[in-house]
């Protein structure tokens, strides 16, 4: 219950945090998260140490810890030279303002609850083969949502500096953009995923030491952490749609990626190979090989109508 209260701060901190992105500082927002990361400890000290709260406490510190992060971050926009000045009248409800946030926010949560749900189906189909399955494929996802935090960045990225440019009416620039994500994800996906390859044992018993779930572990890591190579890519290209307020195309290739392969190859796999998750880790990989074909198309038809408007109009 604590913890539902903070939602709303959740989300104050993230529309907060994409507006300095706007603005092109990307520092401001992590400082806040700083913050509220330090108080967070402190308050849980407080409450769960001094006063015996238990989890109540820690939901509590976390609460409290994020209001703070919001308060410092609103003084911050009102005492900084950002051009933004808040007003009574900008928290009036207004329809058009609305429209456009829903037009691009809609298909990014759905498309964020798809990838949910895709979660929770392969962790379902882990569970059905047996426990050392199970920790295997949990403590691998682990490790991947770690090593993911660059592709990751980068879809928030390309959105911020691409939406940035077309602002100021350089659309070249966005597709610039987008064009040297992609090479970072490449060079650097080549690095992560063969030091993954090496150490990929090492790095699940760091979890859990039985040779079982290591072997296990080790055959997932291995054949998912691909995945970060063409996740970032689809990553990257969905970031430029967003930034071009096409995020319904984000929503699409990742629902057909869903249902046509990552959950569909992850249940097969788990049924023909039963002894290995080398193939149910495969499922991830064809999963985002599949957005970015439709990533891909879907660029081609938007550049070439952007072509033929720009022709028309002379």
């Amino acid at each position: 219950t604590i913890c539902f209260i903070g939602i709303p701060f959740i989300t104050a901190y993230n529309i907060i945090s994409s507006i300095f992105r706007g603005l092109g500082d990307s520092k401001s927002p992590m400082y806040f998260i700083a913050i509220a990361c330090v108080c967070n400890i402190g308050l849980d000290y407080l409450f769960i140490g001094a006063l015996g709260l238990g989890p109540a406490g820690a939901a509590l510190g976390t609460t409290l810890s994020q209001t703070i992060s919001v308060i410092i971050s609103l003084i911050v926009i009102r005492k900084t030279n950002t051009g933004i000045k808040l007003t009574k009248e900008d928290f009036k409800l207004k329809k058009d303002t609305i429209g456009n946030v829903l037009k691009i926010g809609i298909p990014v949560s759905l498309q964020d609850g798809f990838i949910q749900i895709s979660f929770i189906i392969i962790t379902i189909i882990a569970n059905r083969r047996g426990l050392n399955d199970a920790a295997a494929v949990g403590i691998v996802e682990k490790i991947i949502s770690f090593l993911f935090l660059i592709p990751s960045s980068m879809l928030s990225s390309i959105s911020a500096l691409g939406a940035q440019n077309i602002g100021a009416g350089k659309p070249h620039r966005a597709k610039l953009t987008l064009r040297y994500a992609i090479i970072l994800i490449l060079c650097s996906g080549v690095v992560v995923i063969g030091i993954v390859q090496l150490i990929a044992p090492q790095l699940v018993a760091m979890f859990d030491d039985s040779p079982e779930v290591v072997r296990l572990g080790t055959q997932y890591l291995r054949s998912y952490v691909v995945d970060y190579l063409f996740a970032g890519i689809h990553f990257c290209m969905s970031g430029y749609f967003c930034a071009i307020e096409r995020s319904g195309i984000s929503f699409l290739h990742n629902s057909i990626s869903i249902v046509c392969a990552r959950v569909p190859i992850s249940y097969i796999a788990s049924i023909k190979f039963p002894t290995t998750l080398f193939p149910m880790g495969c499922a991830a990989p064809c999963g985002s090989l599949l957005s970015i074909i439709i990533c891909v198309i879907a660029y081609i038809v938007i550049n070439k109508k952007e072509k033929t408007e720009a022709i028309q109009n002379g």
